[in-house]
């Protein structure tokens, strides 16, 4: 859909995504808080910028069918960053531990996230190839979208980064989000709150037992950055979006007071395009949206993995171009699409300079 046609409708179609599915998209949303009030960083990108293949925004930008009512109708597409910021900056500079494409459908209230693993071998949107959360470091969210935009043939203009803290502050908000948490997995997240409570200053309650487990915010954070015990990175990127979920559902239950305090109490950790002025009156409706897809990319049955030179140890998409065409088909239902002139050579590219290290 023609994003002109419907941005001013955002804050409907967003919030109630957001304020439900994630700590990033509950995060940020405010009666347009600013900075100097303590509440999210508001950027303004330049949409010149940010990098999108020629293809898809000749497609996208077409008009739309004349007499359809475009409203509350389409897909929106939003980025997600997570940061592990000491000093709490959040934009250039930071590599983003997590990578996130939130898709929401607007006529079937459908919710997909789907990962881009961080340590992925892709062209850095600036036609050098490394590993993706570099993106971030060199030229913050604008180059971190193109990144996003030129290696999947997507059209993203807006996004959201939260730090670790405020994924702390949102989960405590909400009084606490109910994950199934392993023995290997207890020891790991135990390791990394004692790390973080001793960097912050705070107490810590060490997790005991596997099973159900009720976790606070630190815990949740922490179970958020295992990527040890088996699964790597891939599993550390399903544990991301499992506690988003997991958030979305206790956001369901959630009293107005309750999802207030979590947005308020997350501002501070939060950087956003996005700019929404009436939300609050809207939480009511967050009950029908649903996350039905939670995947990675690249996919499983499509990426390989190795030590790509100077870049280290690699996720490689053993062809780029085929899991495109797998990404629009999870995202968009869309079959047998035909990725850009841009993909492929971008898929030839890594091709070329991965397959004399490839595991497999």
């Amino acid at each position: 859909m023609d994003k002109k046609k419907w941005i001013k409708h955002i804050p409907l179609f967003i919030l109630e995504f957001i304020v439900l599915a994630a700590a990033a998209v509950v995060l940020y949303f405010t009666l347009r808080a600013t900075d100097s009030k303590g509440g999210a960083v508001k950027d303004n990108l330049d949409e010149e910028k940010i990098a999108v293949n020629e293809e898809v925004k000749e497609m996208v930008t077409q008009p739309i069918e004349e007499g359809k009512d475009s409203k509350y109708t389409g897909i929106f597409n939003v980025a997600f960053f997570g940061v592990d910021a000491r000093d709490g900056s959040l934009g250039r500079g930071n590599r983003s531990d997590t990578i996130m494409v939130c898709s929401i459908n607007m006529d079937t209230h459908e919710v997909r996230l789907v990962s881009l693993y961080r340590d992925t071998y892709l062209n850095l949107g600036n036609d050098s190839y490394g590993k993706c959360n570099k993106a971030y470091a060199l030229g913050g969210p604008e180059q971190a979208i193109g990144m996003i935009n030129m290696n999947t043939d997507l059209y993203i203009t807006d996004y959201i980064t939260v730090g670790f803290e405020g994924l702390m502050k949102a989960v405590d908000a909400l009084g606490g989000i109910e994950m199934n948490l392993t023995e290997t997995e207890i020891i790991h997240l135990n390791n990394y709150q004692s790390t973080m409570a001793a960097e912050m200053g705070i107490d810590y309650a060490p997790v005991k037992e596997p099973g159900r487990q009720m976790l606070n915010g630190l815990q949740a954070t922490a179970y958020c950055r295992i990527r040890y015990g088996g699964g790597d990175d891939f599993r550390r990127a399903q544990r991301q979006r499992d506690v988003l979920v997991a958030m979305m559902e206790k956001g369901k239950k959630a009293s107005l007071g309750e999802l207030t305090d979590a947005i308020y109490g997350v501002l501070p950790s939060v950087r956003t395009s996005l700019d929404v002025e009436d939300f609050l009156p809207l939480l009511g409706m967050i009950g029908d949206y649903k996350v039905t897809v939670s995947d990675g990319f690249p996919f499983e049955d499509m990426r390989n993995g190795g030590t790509i030179g100077t870049n280290g140890s690699c996720v490689v998409a053993t062809s780029l171009e085929e899991n495109v065409i797998r990404l629009h088909e999870v995202l968009y239902n869309q079959k047998n699409y035909e990725p850009s002139k841009a993909v492929r050579e971008f898929s030839e590219v890594i091709e070329k300079d991965t397959k004399d290290y490839l595991q497999y």
